[in-house]
């Protein structure tokens, strides 16, 4: 042992007397590697450019990142069409997940997105780790988002529907890219077939963002709903959107679940 009793052996007490004294703690090391692979899901109406300075601040914290795109927007919005629905948008993830060979993937999925990932974790339960729903919808089999959505599917996305397409109506012709374009409704209202019990037993975790001053909001139903699995909660002062509004902040809590 080196003098000041700072060798190899004096940390191998120390890591003994740690895992004796603090058996979680140990355990938790032993199981989280230090790099992550995230795969992330953005939306309706965004792409994988949202969560862009996000992706950046894993990356940085040494973390591997892959921002999904779904067909039909952000840079895919080329691609759009009203038939696109929602196994579409799920074979859009299981295919960069298949396509790119990942494994122990943390999935996490925003808003609409989390209709998306719990039919992707259903297909390739095996390749997931954990699912991190970010103030999203999540469904049981046979739910849809505009089931989930109720009065607020009429309220808001009926009076904006084309042609099949539901209109970011906050967005104006003039704005250069990147920017919200119109989504496929048949995405919001396909109900989503689950069958993997699997699937089922996955770590997962929420973080609700809730307005300063509010209680509750739109999302508050599905937090509840994570609660009632026995799955941790997080809230997270701010809007809908924390991935433009408080990246950082945001990062830090992905960090810590699940």
């Amino acid at each position: 042992m080196t003098p000041g009793g700072t060798g190899p052996f004096a940390f191998g007490r120390l890591a003994l007397l740690v895992a004796v004294l603090f058996p979680g703690a140990a355990a938790a090391q032993a199981s989280r590697p230090e790099r992550v692979t995230y795969v992330i899901v953005h939306g309706a109406w965004g792409g994988g450019w949202d969560w862009r300075r996000v992706d950046s601040i894993l990356t940085a914290r040494g973390q591997e990142v892959y921002r999904v795109t779904l067909t039909g927007l952000g840079e895919r919005v080329h691609l759009a069409n009203p038939s696109i629905g929602l196994n579409t948008h799920i074979e859009d993830v299981v295919n960069t997940i298949r396509w790119e060979e990942l494994r122990n993937v943390v999935l996490v999925g925003h808003s609409y997105g989390g209709m998306v990932i719990t039919g992707a974790a259903d297909r390739v339960p095996d390749r997931i780790s954990a699912l991190i729903y970010v103030d999203a919808f999540l469904p049981d089999s046979g739910e849809s988002a505009s089931s989930l959505a109720g009065a607020r599917f009429e309220e808001f996305l009926r009076p904006n529907l084309k042609d099949g397409m539901v209109q970011a109506a906050w967005e104006t012709a003039d704005r250069p890219v990147p920017k919200d374009v119109p989504h496929p409704l048949k995405t919001l209202t396909d109900p989503l077939v689950l069958s993997n019990p699997a699937a089922r037993r996955l770590a997962a975790s929420y973080i609700l963002t809730i307005e300063k001053g509010a209680d509750r909001d739109d999302f508050s139903p599905f937090a509840d709903r994570a609660r009632a699995r026995g799955w941790p909660v997080h809230r997270m002062e701010g809007n809908h959107v924390p991935e433009r509004a408080a990246p950082a902040e945001l990062v830090e809590l992905l960090l810590r679940l699940p």
